[in-house]
Formats: structure tokens, sequence, C-alpha cells
């Protein structure tokens, strides 16, 4: 970058200056933010139980390294719950008296499979021997530490089962509630109703304002309850190529199709250098002038960029097609010839047996029997090759059996060599038995497609330095601007759109649309930063950030921007029945009918247990349950439903019979609430004082 350059070209007191500068920086730093500043040891505490920064910076490290591709802050969230949740629960199996013995730990290091299937456990009956992995512990000293972390998580998990056991067992349905889920289902009302819709007074004619919203979220603060949060406004000042950039690409492409000279030294003369057209070794050419390497692949058509799909696949042998837009790339693509049925689709069914490598087989057979039963379903599918996909539902033991076997497109060698050969040697439809490790495969192929080789020139569309200039420079003076005055009128005056802004919590990695963006999210929580303050971010393959803080959010609810798409429907429909109501007089239905402007409708012989009112009305349980409160031809008051407003009038209510025992209805409700227990630790963390610190050590 043409600015980054002249700083360089400075003298080295300039350089001396700002050394020092940076070296009074990182010293006050430290002091008031780093290691020197910290105001605790301790990353948080639950209901006073303090977690030392030490052991969760290691718990977090041993988490970063464990292959799966998260962020330290993933990472270090992660942890959190972890402790959060062991920290409460720890202390409900304190207060209960839990404790389990050596016998609950066994059991449950065994359910881990590099325990309990490990060979060096096993006797030669192939079971965990007991006896076997103490000895080994004792004569490897070196792995007792391992095993002690494994035992202290046994134990906690045994812990877990017992607790669980018991909330369960206090989970119980009663003959009462079996008896209301049987009336619930089988009672039935008719009734005649007057429906008024919300949609009837448009939503213009209604205004609902913030203090609304506020005062509906306080009344329902369990919904809306939130982590505080701070508002950030931002400009992105995107750092992408000009349409004078693209043009220098597209012309240096086009360039490549023809010939070159260029002067050699050694002979001191000019030498022609064949262009892309013309030149004798593709996949050379191609590598010394392309952002990505040669593929000397075959694609099928479904492959290639949408828009110039067909044009390039139909391209002879030796022609050229571009530039042409690709992704992020300019690209000019030649064809090096075309090949039929380089991919193929197949459906299978397979048939596993004792000693085969099928993962979950749903039956045990003998590998005879296994291969029995593939002739019998092979013939089966001959006979009635329709019959392929419900035989494959019903009788594979592959997961592809949820797709009726359907294994998608692949290429040549990417299933086992028995399988491929069978695919890559027939046509489409035929059927066939195939055996490999997995078992004994009924095949069907269904189809195959063709594909093109394609040398292709990939130049990536990025902006030049010039240009990268200019945006530096417009998003450093938008900086300055907007640090000076409104952000929002420093904005317009450049040419510049103020984002949707940001509510981010403490521990966020994610930036409204920009995805990852940690480092702006720590900066709005951090105790230096305040309220207006403005600061750049660089941010690669995007651009620039310029973020303010606008302020925090304490009231421990979420935003009123992030509640108005739920509350103010509510909120306007609550208005909208007021106004409805009004109208909805008269001394019978018909009469109520008339002054609302609609006619009077019928519901038959419809349940509490699904109280769905006809033409597509929906659930309305409101107006089901009213109705069922009344005595015949009795008029009910406007009721305020889902949809609308509503007034109805009983017709019939029809008693189920008495019936002595209500069990199949009693386990229908155990069945509704068999997940109640899920909602103990929630619960625990809802009531619980927890206080996290994790800030102050710069997750």
């Amino acid at each position: 970058m043409a600015v980054l350059a002249k700083i360089r070209q400075r003298s080295a007191l300039l350089i001396g200056v700002i050394a020092l500068a940076l070296f009074a920086f990182i010293i006050q730093d430290l002091f008031t933010r780093g290691t020197f500043g910290q105001s605790s040891k301790d990353v948080g505490s639950i209901d006073g139980k303090d977690i030392s920064f030490e052991d969760f910076r290691v718990k977090v490290s041993n988490v970063e390294k464990s292959g799966q591709g998260i962020t330290s802050t993933e990472a270090a969230n992660r942890v959190w719950d972890q402790e959060v949740s062991i920290a409460l629960l720890s202390s409900q199996f304190d207060k209960l008296g839990l404790r389990v013995g050596e016998k609950h730990i066994l059991e449950v290091l065994k359910s881990d499979p590099n325990i309990g299937k490990n060979p060096m456990f096993l006797n030669a009956a192939g079971m965990f021997d007991v006896a076997k992995f103490k000895d080994y512990f004792k004569t490897n000293p070196e792995a007792a530490q391992y095993i002690s972390q494994k035992e202290k998580d046994a134990e906690l998990n045994a812990k877990f089962q017992i607790y669980n056991t018991l909330i369960k067992s206090g989970l119980y349905t009663t003959a009462s509630e079996g008896k209301l889920k049987y009336e619930m289902e089988t009672n039935k009302v008719s009734f005649a109703y007057a429906a008024a819709p919300y949609s009837s007074i448009k939503d213009s004619e209604v205004k609902i304002s913030d203090d609304e919203i506020v005062a509906y979220m306080k009344k329902n603060e369990k919904k809306f309850k939130a982590d505080a949060t701070r508002e950030i406004q931002y400009v992105l000042v995107e750092d992408k190529a000009s349409k004078e950039d693209e043009a220098e690409i597209k012309a240096k492409l086009t360039a490549l199709l023809s010939g070159s000279v260029v002067y050699n030294a050694k002979t001191g003369k000019n030498d022609t250098l064949p262009g892309f057209k013309n030149a004798t070794n593709v996949a050379e050419f191609v590598n010394a002038n392309s952002d990505v390497p040669y593929d000397s692949t075959y694609v099928p058509k479904n492959a290639l960029p949408a828009v110039d799909a067909d044009k390039l696949f139909s391209l002879p042998a030796g022609a050229i097609y571009g530039p042409y837009v690709y992704g992020r790339y300019y690209a000019i693509s030649k064809s090096l010839g075309f090949k039929a049925g380089v991919n193929a689709k197949a459906s299978h069914i397979l048939i596993g047996y004792e000693g085969s490598q099928t993962p979950n087989p749903k039956e045990k057979r003998t590998k005879e029997e296994a291969k029995a039963k593939a002739e019998e379903i092979l013939a089966q599918v001959q006979a009635n090759p329709d019959s392929f996909m419900m035989l494959a539902f019903t009788s594979s033991d592959d997961s592809s059996a949820q797709q009726g076997g359907d294994l998608g497109y692949f290429g040549p060698n990417q299933m086992v060599k028995p399988f491929n050969d069978f695919v890559f040697s027939n046509g489409i439809g035929k059927v066939g038995l195939v055996e490999t490790p997995f078992g004994f495969h009924i095949i069907k192929i269904t189809d195959k497609q063709d594909g093109i080789r394609l040398a292709t020139i990939a130049q990536k569309i990025e902006p030049s330095e010039a240009t990268s200039d200019k945006v530096f420079t417009l998003a450093t003076k938008f900086e300055m601007d907007a640090a000076n005055k409104d952000f929002n009128a420093a904005a317009k005056e450049l040419g510049l759109k103020v984002a949707q802004p940001v509510n981010a919590k403490a521990m966020d990695e994610a930036f409204g649309p920009l995805g990852n963006q940690r480092n702006i999210v720590r900066w709005a929580f951090d105790k230096e930063t305040d309220k207006g303050d403005v600061k750049r971010f660089e941010i690669a393959n995007i651009g620039h950030v310029i973020a303010q803080y606008k302020g925090e959010n304490k009231s421990g609810l979420v935003s009123v921007d992030m509640a108005r798409p739920y509350v103010e429907p509510i909120l306007k429909n609550k208005k909208k029945a007021e106004l409805l109501k009004a109208k909805m007089q008269g001394s019978s239905i018909e009469a109520i009918a008339k002054a609302a402007g609609v006619a009077v409708q019928q519901a038959t012989d419809v349940t509490l247990d699904n109280p769905v009112l006809p033409g597509g009305v929906g659930q309305e349980p409101q107006v089901v349950g009213n109705a069922f409160a009344l005595t015949a031809n009795k008029i009910s008051a406007p009721i305020e439903g889902n949809t609308g407003v509503y007034v109805v009038k009983n017709i019939k209510t029809v008693k189920a019979p008495a019936i002595a025992n209500h069990a199949a209805y009693v386990e229908k409700v155990k069945a509704q609430s068999a997940n109640d227990a899920s909602r103990v630790l929630p619960a625990l963390k809802n009531n619980a004082k927890i206080e996290d610190n994790r800030l102050q050590f710069n997750y």
C-alpha cells in the first residue's frame, strides 16, 4: 500500500518515536488491563464458588487442541458452560448427600469405548476385566494422572445418573390428569361464531411506542431476559476492486490468449512466446499465469458456473471461452476434451453379517444367511424394479436406507473396488449383486454424468494498490470526522451508509452480518472505551469497519429493536381488539356479525385437545374453551383470539361417556412430559448467582 510505503521512508527518528510510544502504550495496557491490572485471580464464581483462572485456562487450552477447529472464544464459552453446569449440579449432589462407589464409577468408565473396548483390558472371552484394568495403572504410574481425571469425571457422571433418576422418579402423572386428557380428546362442542379478523384493521392505524414494548417485556420478564449488551453502530468501507481494476484484470487475461514478444538477453534477439491458444504444455501455462492451479479432472455440467455452464460444456476440444466471472475470479477456459460417464449415481441395499464391516446391522446373521437374503431381494427387484426403494427402507443395513438406498453421485474409485467396478462397468438401469467387506450389496445404477476437462486460467478480482489506498484514505477520514461530529452526519457527508446497530454480549464473537469479529466486541466492552468512542478496524478480505460504541443496555431485557418484531404484532392486535369489540354489539349472533361486517360461521364437533376452527383459521383455544363453558343457545362476550375477535353461540355440547380406566390416557400425558427432567439445569442457572470475569483475562 502506497501510504505504508511513505511511512517506511520516514527518518529513523520518527521510527524511534513510534517505538517509544508503543512501549509506553504496552506498559500502560499491562497495568490497566493486562496481567498487572487484573482485579481478580478467578475467572468467575457460581453461587460463591470460585473458578480459578489457571484451571480454566488449562481446560480452554485442551479444548482448543482437541482438533475440533474451534476458536479460543468458542473454547472459553464451552468450558464456561461446563464449569457452571458442574458447579450447580455438584451443589445439588452435596445437598442430597449423593455418594457413588467403585462399582458405579467402573460402569461409567466401561461405557467409554477407549476403556471398555480396549484389548488391554479384555479377558479371553472378550469381556472387560477389572483386574487387568487396575493392574495396568498400578504398573504404569505415568498413566495414573490420566485415569485419575477420568475417574473424577466418571464420579460426576455416575452421580448425575442417580440425580436424573431421582428427578424422573419424582415426575408422575395422576389418574385425574389421564381423565382430563380423555375428556379433552372426546368431549365435543358445536357452535356458531362471528369472527372479526385483526387484519381488517390496517397496521398503520395502530402505533406502538418503545415504552409500550418495554412495559410488555417487564410484564413478561422471563421471556425477554438477556445478558447486558452493548450497542455498536458502524460503517463498512469495503476494500473491493473498482470497475477500472476489473477492466485491467480482463485485459490481462485477454492478452494471454495471443503470443507475446520477449527480449532474450542470451541471444540478443526477441523471442515469440506462444499464448494460451497455442501453448504446447497447457498445464504449465495455466500454473504460470493462474491464481488457481491446473486441474486435470473431468467435471460434470452441474459443477460448472451456472451462468456459463451451457457454453462451457459445449466447447469443442481446443476452443476457448471467456473472460467470464467465476466466483471471485475472472477466468478463461480451454476445452481439453469430453468424456462420457465420469460420475455415476446408484442406490443400494446392504445386507451385513457377523464379521462384516457393517456399522449397525438390523439383525444378526451368518454370511450364508446374508447371501441368501441378498439373493432373495435381488430376485424381488428384478421381478419388480419399482420395489427397490421400499426394500431399501425395510431391509438395508446402511444409513442410506432412509433415502431409499440412494447414494447420490460419486466419481471413480470413491467406492470400495467391487462396488466401483460394477457401477462403472455397466449402464444405467443395471441391477446386480456384489460382495464387499461391508456385506452383500444389491446395486441399481440410476444415472451417469458426462464430463469435460477444462484448462482454466483464473485471476482473482481484487483491488489494485491505488484503489486500496483510496479506500484506506476514505476510512481514515471518516474515522477522524466521526470522532468529532455526529456519526450519522459524518457518514452522510462522505456518501457512506451506517449499518444496522449490533447489540453484542460480552462473550459474543459474531458481529452482525460480518461474522466473527471478536476484536470489535472486546473493544466495546473494554473499560477504557467510553460511550461515543470511535475506532477503525481493518478486516482481511473485507475492508475497514469504523465502529462507534453507543451505550450499554443494563436492563436485563433484550433491546427494543430485537423485541419489536415479536412484541409489536401482539400489542397491535390488543389495540385492534378494543376497536373490534366496540363494533361487535347486538342481541343475536346474526346482529353481532352484521355489525362487524362478517358472516356467521359454523364449527362442528371441535375438541379442546385440537381446538382448530375450519376454513384454514387455525388453532383458537380461547374461542373453543369459551364455547364449552356456555350452555346451549347462550352467546359469549367478545373473545380475543389468535386471529381476531370472536363472539360464539353454543349449539350443542356432547360429553364423552364415562370410562372406568384412564390408563391409556395417563400414558399419553406421561409421554408428553417425558422431557420435563431436562428443565432442571436451566432452572438452576436461572436462580443462581453467577459472576463472569472472563473479560478481565482477554477472552
